[in-house]
């Protein structure tokens, strides 16, 4: 890591929901000053009185993004928060080195081109972080992270989604499954993790559980996993019961709403160990512990 002392600024390439913001105020009281590209339609505009810098660009222009960066003197960035790919059919301005960039994509899968990018800011000089930098206490941890355990079918539930993102993962297909009976009632695609929940919710009906992990050979400099208090909100909406994430590699954000709107809505969650085969744990059980 590279601390304060040895180079107090770092570039903040943001897209939408809070993530960006939680980042800058940690790195804030970690001692560094933070310079943001946001991008009109997507970035929360609140950004700006969380950091000491910011420049509003439109999506796709890379040129005006290296030039803002390079000029206040940023060495390495982080990219957080996501673009709604809707947005890129309707609100992509690609410059001429963006086009540039784009020619070269085999294909137009998200971890491709957000690769693309972060190795042309590196050949820039500009190094970018892993996604998890500064992230040091909001991050799921491992367990039972709620009031109560998941039951034994939930489980099989959480199992069953958990493969299947495996699977979907290294097709480049979305971070997020709805299960219900150890049916797949919804997938990831362009609407997000809230879109999902709300359409696998419709379809599942009440008791469908939402898993969530990071796509195999996840490149964590980009794309990390984010719940908060919305993702709870969409499930009590839909009367989800179980949030299943993967420990050390989602973000949690505004920790303490989040946790005691699922608790009022008797909505387990769980975080699991990358690596760890998953097993319905003793003591799983309808009722609080």
């Amino acid at each position: 890591m590279i601390s304060p002392e040895q180079d107090e600024r770092i570039g903040l390439i943001a897209g939408n929901g809070r993530f960006p913001i939680i980042f800058a105020d940690n790195v804030r009281r970690l001692g560094f000053s933070v310079s943001a590209i946001a991008h009109v339609g997507e970035t929360l505009p609140e950004l700006e009185s969380h950091v000491d810098r910011i420049h509003w660009l439109k999506i796709g222009q890379f040129s005006k993004a290296l030039a803002a960066l390079k000029g206040d003197g940023i060495r390495q960035a982080v990219m957080l928060g996501g673009i709604h790919k809707t947005h890129v059919f309707t609100a992509l301005r690609p410059d001429l080195r963006t086009l540039a960039i784009f020619s070269r994509l085999k294909h137009w899968k998200d971890d491709a081109i957000l690769r693309a990018v972060a190795g042309e800011l590196e050949r820039e000089g500009i190094q970018i972080r892993d996604s998890t930098f500064g992230l040091e206490g909001i991050l799921a941890g491992e367990g039972n992270l709620s009031y109560r355990k998941p039951t034994s079918k939930e489980w099989d539930d959480i199992q069953f989604g958990w493969d299947t993102l495996e699977t979907l993962g290294k097709l480049d297909i979305g971070q997020c499954v709805v299960v219900k009976n150890r049916v797949i009632v919804a997938v990831e695609a362009v609407e997000g993790t809230d879109g999902t929940i709300t359409r696998g919710g419709t379809l599942g009906g009440k008791g469908t559980v939402v898993v969530k992990r990071t796509k195999p050979h996840q490149d964590l400099r980009f794309d990390l996993p984010a719940v908060g208090p919305q993702t709870i909100q969409s499930m009590v909406a839909v009367k989800a019961s179980v949030l299943a994430i993967e420990a050390g590699r989602t973000v949690v954000l505004d920790r303490d709403e989040m946790f005691v709107n699922a608790k009022s809505a008797g909505i387990a969650i769980v975080g699991i160990a990358p690596m760890d085969p998953l097993h319905s744990p003793a003591g799983s059980s309808d009722a609080p512990p």
